[in-house]
């Protein structure tokens, strides 16, 4: 009886590591459930506004004319070069409207971010008053202020800036004035955002150490924007691809885009084949820029432009 008692007590107890691990994996499930029920309805409105209506997309850009699966409408743009000529156009209107936007918006945020906080504020409260008004009024003012009668032109024949009426409208300037007025606040407020991030002192050291404010800027300072200034480019350009009001008003049909193609398909034709096949086009090569410039940047600094 002893012995047997000796041999009980020198037994190991039984190790609750096991059984820890086990109760730690359940309450994880259970987290991981709790987590899913309460995203569930973002699952789902995610699903009903996006996913289904571009898989509806896909699906209907696949549909011939006499509603069997084919490739006519895709065989179309490579074979029509009104197609081709639309993408061109659509691609050249936004690198210039970004374009344009950096030469703009990086000097002025930079202007902006150097001023006191109270000054700061209120130049930035003037950059986001176009946000206040309509898209559709804003293009429209343009239009009454660059045609051949209007402000721009009166105004300049007056001063002698030149004799006769000079056409701002109905063509590629018009659009890229107007698109550039609408998106210049997209690459501002990155760009001064990232620039707020950056600590004055590197310009001190980089004085200190003998550099120029010249050398200073492209040293040191510009590189550390760049990320703002690369995210606020970015969104510009995607936001130009699907531009619709302003090319169609002060291009006047002849500046014409992905999107207004996809309209008159819709309105004039009534052709959905079509409209979903430029509509998938556009949609694939806007993932591709996107993708490509997540080689360089992470893609949640778009919206806010930080390091």
């Amino acid at each position: 009886m002893v012995a047997t008692a000796d041999a009980a007590l020198s037994r190991p107890a039984p190790s609750t590591g096991g059984a820890n691990a086990a109760g730690l994996r359940r309450d994880a499930r259970l987290e991981r459930l709790r987590l899913f029920g309460l995203a569930s309805p973002a699952i789902l409105l995610i699903l009903v506004i996006l996913v289904i209506p571009v898989g509806w997309l896909f699906y209907v850009s696949f549909i011939g004319a006499d509603g069997t699966f084919s490739l006519e409408n895709y065989e179309r743009m490579v074979n029509r070069k009104s197609y081709v000529r639309i993408f061109i156009t659509t691609f050249q209107v936004s690198f210039l409207t970004t374009g344009l936007c950096i030469l703009i918006g990086y000097p002025l945020a930079y202007f902006i971010a150097g001023l006191p906080g109270r000054a700061a504020n209120l130049c930035l409260i003037t950059v986001l008053l176009p946000f206040w008004t309509s898209l559709l009024v804003r293009t429209y003012a343009w239009l009454v202020l660059l045609q051949k009668q209007g402000l721009i032109n009166s105004w300049a024949i007056s001063l002698g800036l030149w004799d006769e009426p000079v056409k701002m409208v109905h063509n590629m300037t018009g659009t890229l004035i107007g698109m550039v007025h609408i998106m210049l606040p997209f690459l501002i407020l990155p760009v001064y955002g990232a620039m707020r991030a950056v600590d004055r002192d590197f310009m001190k050291a980089a004085a200190n150490l003998g550099a120029t404010p010249r050398r200073a800027f492209w040293t040191v300072f510009f590189p550390l924007t760049a990320p703002g200034l690369f995210a606020g480019s970015l969104m510009v350009f995607i936001l130009c691809l699907g531009f619709f009001v302003t090319p169609a008003v002060l291009g006047g049909g002849k500046v014409i885009m992905v999107s207004m193609k996809i309209v008159s398909n819709i309105e004039m034709f009534v052709n959905w084949g079509a409209a979903s096949a430029m509509g998938v086009v556009l949609l694939v090569l806007t993932v591709a820029i996107l993708w490509v410039a997540s080689r360089f940047l992470r893609l949640e600094q778009i919206a806010g432009g930080g390091h």
